[in-house]
């Protein structure tokens, strides 16, 4: 089982930072999926500032989402 997602912080350059109840920190870049149209709204970098933690994974008004199991396996760990 994965750890939970239980914060995130919007980054420049349409990155994520993710912090999981593990104490792990994991960077994400979104900028690869923007061009799909179900996150092409996160283009507008004051939108893609609405991240939020919700329903275990980061979501965005109108229903946009990321599955956590992506943030988590594709996430560069950070030290922190």
């Amino acid at each position: 089982m994965l750890p939970e997602i239980v914060a995130v912080q919007a980054l420049p350059d349409f990155h994520l930072l993710v912090t999981f109840d593990n104490g792990e920190h994991k960077h994400f870049d979104m900028s690869p999926y923007l061009h799909y149209p179900v996150f092409q709204r996160l283009q507008n970098p004051g939108f893609f500032a609405l991240a939020k933690v919700n329903y275990g994974t980061v979501t965005w008004p109108g229903e946009i989402d990321i599955a956590p199991e992506r943030l988590y396996l594709e996430g560069i760990a950070e030290l922190v």
